[in-house]
């Protein structure tokens, strides 16, 4: 190679390293979040539901960002239509996810999309396939999920909503995409997740990627599943955990264990759901010695569980004093 032709190699290699270098600089760290799941919002409102604030009607949107709100995380089922699917209206489908976006981009937020990979509901206690992958041997499912990932993806960028950060899976602490993708076959699974990370790589590489557990409280088995596909060559930026006391333990045990995950792993860490001890949820996720806890998603605060707003869409007084109090304690923008 003569003189002029390494000379543009290394300026190339010099580039090429400053781009990636950029890249992993802009992800390096997440914002502070108080975020909200609130996928059933569209069909709250086919219900006829209309959300209010101190008697004044508004989408719902606006707010919970007038409340202290500044990311909205959505899940996406493969065809919800489908005759085991979770909705024949579609709902959580990918029509319905991108007339979504664009409501939260306009609203200026940041956006969570939260990949189920199934028809329906996929958590610890059923992964089930979209049906129309059942019958994929497992190099071709492995590529449907890479492409399926990218299909979506694809669609949100193209109308300018590109989501900030993605999930790849729900609560997969059990796997993903039974049987092939359960936890008890951590090659299969680990080859699963990485075709749905090499997508958003290709796609949206500014985006945050998330892999998420429900093992708020329990560190030993967080630890497990997180070696488990680290070693793997598994990469991503976040952990995030689910907490619902009745299944993960004590605020003491989920201080603990994000504790030890956020020292452990040097990753941020993030609560994707939680419903109960609002107060105490958010003072672990911002005041964890390490500094990666960046926030907590409350899980369809809309009508479910404890939610924020009551049955006729009137917000509870206490969304309108308790996230806001705590924007402002943690300075959350």
């Amino acid at each position: 190679m003569n003189r002029c032709a390494l000379r543009s190699s290394l300026h190339l290699f010099l580039f090429l390293l400053l781009v990636a270098t950029v890249a992993t600089a802009q992800k390096s760290s997440v914002e502070k979040i108080i975020g909200a799941d609130i996928s059933f919002l569209p069909q709250l409102e086919a219900e006829g539901v209309k959300f209010t604030a101190n008697g004044m009607q508004k989408d719902a949107i606006q707010i919970l960002k007038e409340n202290g709100f500044n990311y909205i995380r959505l899940r996406i089922f493969v065809n919800p239509e489908a005759d085991s699917g979770y909705s024949k209206k579609g709902y959580c489908g990918l029509d319905q996810t991108l007339q979504m976006a664009k409501r939260i981009k306009a609203a200026n937020m940041k956006f969570l999309l939260d990949f189920h990979y199934s028809d329906t509901w996929a958590d610890p206690g059923k992964q089930y396939k979209p049906a129309a992958w059942k019958q994929l041997g497992f190099p071709q499912l492995t590529t449907q999920v890479h492409n399926y990932t990218k299909e979506v993806l694809i669609k949100l960028k193209e109308q300018g909503t590109a989501p900030d950060m993605v999930q790849i899976g729900n609560e997969i602490n059990k796997g993903m995409l039974w049987p092939e993708g359960s936890f008890s076959h951590p090659d299969s699974l680990a080859a699963l997740l990485k075709a749905g990370v090499s997508a958003v790589k290709e796609v949206t590489p500014s985006a945050t990627i998330m892999i998420h557990i429900a093992l708020g409280g329990q560190n030993a088995e967080s630890r497990e599943w997180l070696d488990a596909m680290i070693s793997r060559g598994v990469e991503f930026d976040v952990i995030g955990e689910s907490y619902y006391p009745q299944w993960h333990g004590t605020l003491d045990s989920l201080k603990r264990n994000l504790t030890d995950l956020s020292a452990r792993y040097n990753k941020d860490v993030v609560i994707a759901e939680y419903t109960q001890h609002k107060t105490a949820v958010n003072d672990i996720a911002y005041s964890l010695p390490k500094g990666n806890i960046k926030g907590a998603f409350i899980w369809e605060p809309l009508n479910t569980w404890e939610e924020i707003f009551d049955k006729n869409g009137e917000a509870i007084d206490y969304l309108l004093n308790l996230y806001p109090a705590i924007a402002k304690k943690y300075s959350v923008k």
